[in-house]
């Protein structure tokens, strides 16, 4: 009769989950986000995206390719996201386990001493007041998992296992557009010193050529230290360039987890930049941009906690089981002193109704949060899309007028020069105003080039490239 009552136990339970089982989980689906018009004036059904194209054929420069694989094996930032990585796999391990049923051993020897008094035998009865117990035993315990409270906490450690891969790859998307977009940088500075250095040399010569009309009274004076000012006013910018140049190594170095120092790198001249840039249709950023689907994740993991804040309102059924052997006597410890019990459980919250509805609703907050919050990374990155491709048609735009003003300027300095020379109708200052207007078309021409490669990074960045 004993042996039947396992049996018993095991069928009352699984008749009870049969019965009581109801589906208070949700079953989590995709919220329906509006993605219509996110890129502002893009109006495509292509799904071909800049995205899909590997970094390495985007970015042509075989040096910035050495570059961006270094920072990707060696950026510290990323090897953090790799490491958040690992605890939430630990993390979505730990959460399997509690689908299994638990085992514990242990081994005792209790010695203990009764009370005479306490006994309450007759006077003259003698009696042995101490005693030893000598115990051996397994114990297990599971839990059903009925209100599928075990699968939300799994689902969510699911979630939060992804979320940490999404922001991985979203660090390294980063990366290489931080990368790609400070070596540019430093290739428009070096370019930027290379003209003002030529314009020093140029204005030093011009320095001598003006003394020497001074002398054949052509000038006056005031031409010569127009001239000389001129030469100063070029010159005096080469320091801060120099600086940026340094400040632009060093942000580069921490990029790729080195010291200090010197870069490698080609010139500007020398970028063929990619200009097929296909957007894709904006639904496609759900599955192409990294910080979205974490966004996702986040809202997905805060789904499923609200999943189990659900369950704890409903009863807990547990099975406990625990054997051994137990004995007196340590002689006769394996003869007949086998003991067992099997207890199957119901657990009902009576008195923490409050605190359960308390986590109901804190988790419906934090998943309505999680929404907004996703919902914002969607638009945020429209508008990243937008701006990035917006910069990239300006500065075409610039480049095509810039070369008309570089054209224009370049001859106006030619000509206020030799009417100087032989002419009384005209003056140092007109020339003095074509140079200083022809430099800085020129620096603001390396600007227009440096713009086009960096919004060509920005945009292939803000459509989720640079990881797959």
């Amino acid at each position: 009769m004993k042996a039947a009552y396992p049996k018993y136990i095991f069928s009352a339970l699984l008749v009870t989950s049969i019965i009581l089982s109801c589906k208070i989980t949700k079953t989590y689906r995709q919220p329906g986000l509006n993605t219509d018009n996110l890129y502002r004036d893009v109006n495509t059904t292509d799904t071909t995206s800049l995205a899909d194209i590997p970094w390495r054929s985007l970015f042509a420069d075989t040096v910035l390719q050495g570059l961006i694989r270094e920072g990707l094996n060696q950026n510290l930032n990323l090897k953090i996201a790799i490491q958040r990585i690992n605890e939430a796999q630990a993390a979505l391990r730990q959460s399997r386990a509690a689908f299994y049923p638990s085992l514990s051993g242990s081994a005792l020897v209790t010695q203990s001493r009764q009370s005479q008094a306490g006994l309450n035998f007759p006077a003259g009865i003698g009696f042995d007041l101490n005693s030893t117990t000598y115990q051996a035993s397994l114990g297990t315990s599971w839990e059903a998992d009925v209100w599928g409270k075990l699968n939300s906490t799994k689902r969510a450690a699911l979630a939060n296992f992804l979320q940490s891969d999404a922001a991985k790859r979203a660090v390294q998307t980063q990366l290489i557009a931080d990368i790609a977009n400070n070596y540019y940088n430093l290739l428009a500075l070096d370019k930027q010193l290379e003209i003002t250095e030529r314009t020093v040399k140029s204005r030093i010569t011009e320095v001598e050529t003006m003394k020497a009309l001074k002398e054949g009274a052509v000038v006056t004076g005031a031409a010569v230290v127009q001239s000389e000012a001129n030469r100063y006013a070029a010159e005096v910018s080469i320091p801060d360039i120099k600086q940026s140049i340094r400040e632009t190594e060093n942000v580069l170095c921490v990029l790729l987890a080195r010291a200090p120092g010197a870069v490698r790198r080609t010139t500007l001249t020398g970028q063929q930049p990619h200009t097929e840039l296909a957007t894709g249709v904006p639904a496609l950023l759900l599955n192409n941009r990294p910080d979205v689907q974490q966004a996702e994740y986040a809202f997905r993991s805060f789904f499923e906690n609200t999943n189990i804040a659900r369950a704890y309102f409903y009863p807990s059924f547990t099975i406990t089981a625990q054997g051994g052997l137990s004995s007196l006597n340590l002689g006769s410890f394996f003869n007949g002193s086998v003991f067992y019990n099997l207890v199957g459980g119901l657990t009902q919250p009576i008195f923490s109704q409050g605190q359960n509805k308390a986590r109901l609703k804190t988790a419906q907050a934090q998943q309505q949060e999680a929404l907004y919050n996703f919902q914002q990374s969607l638009v945020t990155s429209g508008q990243e899309v937008s701006n990035a491709l917006f910069s990239y048609q300006t500065a075409v735009e610039k480049e095509q007028t810039r070369s008309k003003q570089l054209l224009a300027l370049g001859k106006s300095v030619d000509y206020t020069r030799e009417l100087l020379r032989y002419s009384s109708a005209t003056n140092y200052t007109d020339v003095l105003t074509s140079e200083q207007s022809l430099l800085a078309a020129q620096l603001s021409s390396v600007n227009d080039s440096l713009q086009k490669l960096q919004a060509i990074v920005n945009l292939y960045r803000a459509l989720g490239g640079g990881w797959k």
